[in-house]
């Protein structure tokens, strides 16, 4: 269980990476992969607490990640362009 939290950081770390990279997102790489691990270690314990799961360990970890990278910038980006107006 504990290199089940390690592997889901790892590969967490490297979408969030791969992401910035492509160019499917344009927060920064830091932010990008902090955004990632936080939504993949939210929905890693979620998965120990509460039995929820997609799959394997690692299909988790990329769902919640890939998940987590579309959620939180798309929600900052909409409050943000409010303050504006």
């Amino acid at each position: 269980m504990f290199f089940t939290l390690f592997g889901t950081i790892v590969i967490a770390a490297v979408v969030g990476y791969v992401s910035e990279r492509t160019e499917f997102t344009r927060n920064g790489i830091l932010p990008s992969m902090i955004i990632c691990i936080g939504g993949a270690v939210l929905f890693y314990f979620a998965r120990v607490m509460f039995g929820l799961s997609f799959g394997p360990p690692g299909v988790d970890a990329l769902v919640s990640s890939i998940g987590a990278l579309v959620i939180v910038p798309t929600h900052w980006r909409k409050g943000k362009q409010r303050s504006r107006k």
